[in-house]
């Protein structure tokens, strides 16, 4: 049984639509994960990391952009000893003048977790676990009456999307390294990583994954979610990083209401072990602590010229008061009961490349303006959740500005 203990961990959390840019070896991640102000849990959402063309959405999705990305991650976290690339002879250094070469994501995560540490093959279950049970055990959950050795079971990267490799980062002997990677999961281009520090790493168990798209035919993966269950010692957490449906014409926010609803109902955990005092959760919503964050894609519900002129005013009260996602949530239709802090910045979307202009303010055609909104948002469910920050980040690398929130949570031992 839990012995009833709290302690507060600070979780810093990020969204960020890139815009179908892979990163160039030069990109400095340090403010956007503000490391001088460390926290003890990352979790990373990005939002089309490839393009959304038929290649990647029907084909085979390229994963040399996350690979990228969760290398330059590693770098900024662990900037010591870039882990990642030292192990990796797909690479080259990040300091290199060389082009990156085809990097691997599998290849990618599987060094991280190699670097960090030995593999753990059991998780942090009671281990007096009820007979009964036995065929709900996790993955990383032996029988007291097997050695590990007997129980190990490896799952490879590319497996069922329900899991995630076991190769779960322990405490590591490499003094340097500071964070263990704990998930790196791709679907087209949306793509999510968590990192844990390396003390904690040894009580994260019930590791899932689960994939749910929401795009063309209403299933495939250039729209959706990504889903990210974990147990730390005996909370659950559920994260969610998703891209819901775009279009700012009226009623498009209805569609984005529908893929909420639809994520909530058809996301489904595998169904691994439950110990004597409590069930591990199957459904986003069963979680301790659940925080979804993406580009949600709501818009303003003013005109263009009528939405400039409170921009130009800084009038974030009364362009608010007309945002979709505040409109639809206090109307009951979507995230009832759900949490978002105060908006202090200015719209997220859409920019011009290179640029701190609004795209409308460069072109003179009105197909191709669109009418500044808070696209990209992190919202939270349940207790134990209280947030320090919520802030933009001004780098110009794409038409989105990334958006980080910095959670005190409560875990319970």
């Amino acid at each position: 049984m839990p012995s009833g203990k709290t302690q507060s961990f600070r979780v810093f959390v990020a969204t960020w639509n890139v815009g179908g840019k892979s990163p160039h070896n030069g990109l400095n991640l340090d403010e956007f994960l503000q490391i001088q102000n460390p926290s003890d849990i990352y979790v990373l959402g990005f939002q089309e990391i490839v393009p959304l063309n038929a290649g990647n959405v029907l084909v085979v999705e390229d994963n040399e952009p996350a690979a990228r990305w969760l290398a330059l991650i590693d770098e900024s976290l662990n900037r010591s000893c870039s882990m990642a690339l030292r192990g990796s002879k797909s690479l080259a250094p990040l300091g290199s003048s060389l082009l990156f070469q085809k990097p691997s994501l599998k290849r990618i995560c599987k060094n991280l977790r190699t670097e960090s540490g030995r593999r753990m093959k059991t998780c942090n279950c009671s281990h007096v676990l009820e007979r009964k049970y036995s065929k709900d055990f996790c993955l990383w959950c032996q029988p007291t009456n097997l050695s590990e050795d007997e129980f190990s079971i490896e799952i490879e990267d590319d497996g069922i999307d329900n899991y995630v490799s076991s190769e779960i980062s322990t405490p590591i002997t490499v003094n340097q390294l500071k964070y263990s990677l704990v998930v790196g999961k791709q679907m087209v281009g949306i793509f999510v990583t968590v990192w844990v520090r390396k003390e904690l790493a040894q009580y994260v168990s019930h590791l899932r994954i689960c994939c749910t798209g929401r795009g063309i035919m209403g299933c495939l993966g250039n729209k959706g979610c990504i889903s990210v269950s974990m147990s730390l010692h005996q909370t659950s957490f559920c994260f969610v990083c998703s891209h819901l449906a775009s279009g700012e014409k009226e009623g498009d926010e209805l569609r984005r209401n529908s893929d909420v609803i639809e994520i909530l109902k058809n996301t489904q955990f595998q169904r691994i072990c439950r110990s004597p005092y409590s069930r591990v959760p199957e459904k986003i919503i069963e979680h301790d602590r659940v925080i979804w964050l993406g580009d949600l894609n709501y818009r303003i519900s003013l005109g263009y010229s009528e939405t400039r002129k409170l921009l130009e005013r800084n009038d974030w009260n009364a362009l608010f008061d007309k945002d979709q996602l505040k409109i639809e949530r206090e109307a009951g239709r979507v995230f009832k009961d759900w949490k978002e802090g105060k908006i202090y910045f200015a719209p997220t979307y859409k920019y011009s490349y290179n640029s701190d202009s609004y795209a409308g303010e460069t072109t003179e055609s009105k197909n191709k303006r669109r009418t500044p909104a808070w696209c990209d948002r992190i919202l939270w469910h349940g207790s134990g959740i209280r947030q320090l920050s919520y802030v933009r980040r001004e780098s110009q690398f794409s038409d989105h500005r990334p958006v980080c929130a910095t959670f005190l949570v409560d875990i319970c031992y």
